[in-house]
């Protein structure tokens, strides 16, 4: 599998804030960009879902895929691929730490390996893209929220 990519970002919210945006997922569509689409096909007894499919239009890129869900409390969640159309596998995670109260560093993990070839440069620059992309719309989602 290729490299996996990291980022983090400072929310000014307590990870079960932060997490509870992040478990909406029927909300994405109304704040990501890309996410034109996610329904939850499967919960967990812990009613989080288990199962997610999403559709996607990020411009150049469009695709249909799923995904299964592992939470971990309001301090981590992983996922990986299931079903793709343009990716052959995709492994994630978002890992939530206090740093002080109402101040969280979210830290994003993402590996994507595309059925369609491309440069390794361009590969890396466009997850760098996605993930910068992610966190941004999720800080401001969970302090809009906060409002």
């Amino acid at each position: 599998m290729p490299d996996e990519s990291t980022q983090s970002i400072s929310i000014a919210a307590d990870p079960r804030d932060i997490m509870a945006v992040i478990a909406d997922f029927p909300n994405y569509p109304v704040w990501t960009g890309s996410v034109k689409r996610a329904e939850v096909l499967e919960t967990g007894p812990d009613g989080r879902a288990r199962r997610v499919a999403f559709v996607l239009d990020a411009g150049i890129v469009r695709d249909q895929y799923e995904l299964a869900y592992d939470w971990s409390g309001d301090t981590r969640v992983e996922w990986r691929l299931t079903r793709g159309q343009m990716m052959r596998a995709q492994q994630g995670s978002y890992t939530l730490d206090p740093q002080a109260p109402g101040r969280t560093e979210v830290t994003y993990s993402l590996t994507v390996d595309l059925v369609i070839p491309m440069l390794g440069l361009l590969k890396r620059k466009a997850e760098r893209v996605v993930m910068d992309t992610a966190l941004k719309e999720l800080k401001k989602r969970v302090e809009g929220l906060r409002v």
